[in-house]
């Protein structure tokens, strides 16, 4: 069973910097990509950010972090990375690592994996 194992949220000032982390266990040649989605209370999950594990190291932000947030990863220790800078009370959310394995790649079919989530809170 793969599990993704988070750390680095925690209360942090307005301004102030975080690195979250994320490591999956799995098998690194079934990972698909790797990304970083939130949810503050009353609001839906959403994403911010993900990279391709297989495909190059593309990106995809959400408009609200771009300049501010930066997503890497590790193959090799099948980590992937969110430095956070210049973060704002509305960055204040639990974070969680998602990651999509490879089922079919012929139907291009994935299985994605959610880690326990990890509280980023940003005082004003």
């Amino acid at each position: 069973q793969v599990q993704l194992v988070e750390s680095g949220g925690g209360l942090v000032q307005a301004g102030g910097s975080l690195r979250l982390s994320c490591a999956d266990s799995g098998n690194t040649f079934l990972i698909s990509r790797m990304g970083w989605y939130r949810q503050a209370p009353g609001k839906q999950r959403a994403l911010v950010a993900d990279i391709s594990i297989s495909s190059g190291g593309v990106t995809n932000y959400a408009d609200s972090v771009k300049d501010r947030f930066t997503i890497s990863r590790d193959n090799a220790e099948n980590t992937v990375y969110l430095q956070m800078n210049s973060l704002k009370p509305e960055d204040t959310a639990v974070y969680y690592c998602n990651a999509a394995h490879w089922v079919n790649l012929f139907r291009g079919d994935v299985r994605e994996y959610w880690g326990q989530g990890t509280q980023v809170t940003v005082s004003s």
